[in-house]
């Protein structure tokens, strides 16, 4: 039978204390029901004894602790799932804001989900195609990996988001594909491009979508990627279906984590960030992955904004350690008009070499990777020397590739709209080979030669 307490003691902030609790447990959820039937919802963040820490969902404001009555419910925080998520919005709760009726689950899972057995493990070494020429060329994605984007303020990573979920696909006739969207404190106006563009595009009825607004509560964005990580082990590991979770952005989600830590008067780690962020950003981004016997997999995209651009703050720094690479925009690209400003030198898939090659995407898939990323280092050589000596003093080979380097920029990083791409039939995965032989690239493992002679041809070999 559960008690109920009218032991309430203290309130600061978005945390309650409560005294004489006998039986409560870490992550426990917590009803508070006040004297006029309004009801709120909390979770246990500390026991000491027979005092409870409780951190409300809904805050504290308006709360009267002199009648309020906490009740322990003996259990986690749960998300009902089943099939009928799929072409579904919801809050950071796993609450319907789409104004459809609420689903009839198949099961109730909690949010938490199951640590993996390392064992038990596969290692990823399938190749996802994103429809993102820099990444599927370059940087590839492969089920099971978690692979982050880098971004700053300013730059246009929600459209990218946006991008990946509505074109991303995995190869095989039989092969069952879904997107898991998480949004944390984004504003309205982000939420009503995400939701619109899903639907628009059609993208909406393989998609589930969690959406955590700016003026939510601090602890509902603490749990919305724990919610759509849920909704993947689900779709996943019991429904054999292949998913890739965008969740963004994590610079709000590092920022509820340190309101809550100062709320709880903890001794702050780095740059007043509390020191478990690390242990927390990693029961995360260690939910994807795959199992060995299961036919599904789970896929990441964490998505940031690097405070002051600065990639040693500890998010992102914590971030690469935990993750298999990262995505990096550049606001020098943005500036130039590629979209999306994908810096492909800093960039850096871990696992792309498990995903690429024969019987996956091409069998000179990393010939031709190495060779482009080799001429536009080059290249960027180049034009930083001409910008300190003059164009005069480089060689006609260095003009060449600086030539090259401008031209990858514009016609292989950035990505043209969907009606021009339809209109001259080009495809994110053969945009790579169609710009070596643009540039009239020799593409062997040992030299590198571009034809000098014979380049007016090259606008007419984009078209494939």
């Amino acid at each position: 039978m559960l008690k109920e307490y009218k032991t309430i003691k203290e309130v600061v902030g978005p945390l309650m204390l409560v005294e004489g609790v006998d039986g409560a447990s870490y992550d426990e959820l917590v009803e508070i029901t006040q004297a006029n039937g309004e009801v709120r919802r909390g979770k246990v963040l500390e026991v000491n004894g027979d005092r409870a820490l409780v951190q409300l969902f809904e805050g504290t404001q308006g709360l009267k602790i002199s009648t309020a009555k906490a009740r322990f419910l003996g259990r986690g925080l749960e998300l009902g799932v089943g099939m009928d998520m799929l072409g579904r919005v919801f809050s950071g709760m796993g609450e319907p804001i789409d104004g459809a009726p609420a689903i009839i689950p198949d099961k109730k899972m909690d949010i938490n989900g199951q640590p993996i057995n390392p064992f038990a493990r596969d290692y990823p070494n399938e190749f996802i195609q994103t429809g993102v020429s820099a990444i599927d060329g370059l940087n590839t994605l492969v089920r099971g990996q978690k692979l982050p984007v880098f971004s700053a303020s300013g730059l246009p990573h929600a459209d990218l988001a946006a991008q990946i979920a509505r074109q991303a696909k995995v190869r095989g006739g039989d092969e069952q594909f879904a997107v898991v969207f998480a949004a944390m404190g984004i504003t309205f106006e982000e939420a009503d491009f995400f939701i619109s563009d899903f639907k628009k595009t059609g993208a909406i009825h393989r998609a589930v979508l969690f959406v955590n607004l700016a003026n939510d509560p601090a602890i509902e964005r603490i749990s919305t990627p724990r919610m759509a990580l849920t909704a993947a082990e689900y779709l996943a590991f019991e429904k054999d279906m292949h998913v890739l979770v965008i969740m963004t952005d994590f610079t709000n989600y590092a920022e509820a984590l340190r309101e809550t830590s100062a709320a709880r008067k903890e001794v702050p780690g780095r740059r007043g960030y509390p020191g478990y962020l690390y242990t927390n950003l990693a029961t995360i981004y260690e939910r994807a992955g795959r199992i060995k016997g299961k036919k599904g997999s789970i896929t990441q995209i964490p998505i940031l904004t690097m405070p002051e651009e600065d990639k040693t703050h500890p998010i992102p720094d914590l971030t690469g350690y935990i993750t298999e690479g990262q995505i990096i925009l550049s606001r020098e690209l943005y500036n130039k008009g590629c979209n999306p400003p994908i810096d492909v030198l800093p960039s850096l898939s871990r696992l792309k070499d498990k995903g690429i090659g024969e019987g996956k995407t091409r069998e000179d898939h990393s010939n031709v990777m190495n060779q482009l990323f080799a001429c536009y280092a080059r290249g960027k050589e180049s034009k930083e020397l001409a910008a300190i000596l003059g164009e005069s003093a480089l060689t006609d080979i260095d003009k060449l590739y600086a030539e090259f380097a401008a031209e990858f920029e514009e016609k292989f990083i950035s990505v043209m709209t969907l009606t021009e791409a339809l209109r001259k039939r080009w495809t994110s995965a053969g945009v790579c080979w169609a710009f070596c032989r643009a540039a009239n690239l020799n593409v062997s493992t040992t030299s590198i030669s571009i034809n000098i002679t014979n380049r007016e041809n090259k606008g007419n070999i984009w078209r494939l």
